[in-house]
């Protein structure tokens, strides 16, 4: 059972942290991408599109799915308390809370990572449709 605590801690928790990276790493540069980009050099709607919001699906994708990952390491803490107690036979407060607080701890993590992912996407978003309209405007459609 040691193995299922160490994928708890380093795999689910490690994971999560890696998907954060992720996440805000594309949002940055996305950012800086749509800030940049030059509306005069597209010739449909559709091309400025494709090029405004490429990768952002990474961003929604490690939102959305995030507390479903926290929730698994969670699910994995619960088994791991659970065996434990099953298997030395007597309920030891000490190590049940531990268990516990290592299960809602990958759950914390996962909400961490989802609420500023969901943010981010938002925020850019925004931004893509703020240079659409301008691309419209410029373009008389």
């Amino acid at each position: 059972m040691d193995v299922l605590k160490l994928l708890v801690d380093y795999g689910v928790i490690g994971f999560l942290i890696f998907l954060s990276f992720v996440s805000v790493g594309t949002a940055i540069e996305r950012y800086i991408f749509i800030k940049r980009a030059d509306i005069s050099k597209y010739k449909s709607r559709q091309d400025i599109e494709l090029e405004l919001t490429k990768n952002m699906h990474w961003i929604a994708t490690i939102g959305s799915n995030a507390p479903y990952i926290g929730l698994l390491g969670t699910v994995l803490g619960i088994m791991l308390t659970f065996y434990t107690i099953g298997q030395e036979g007597f309920v030891d407060t000490k190590k049940v809370m531990v268990g516990l607080a290592l299960a809602l701890k990958a759950t914390a993590v996962g909400l961490l990572v989802a609420i500023p992912s969901t943010a981010l996407y938002n925020v850019l978003l925004r931004r893509v449709r703020e240079k659409l309209s301008m691309w419209e405007k410029v373009n008389g459609r």
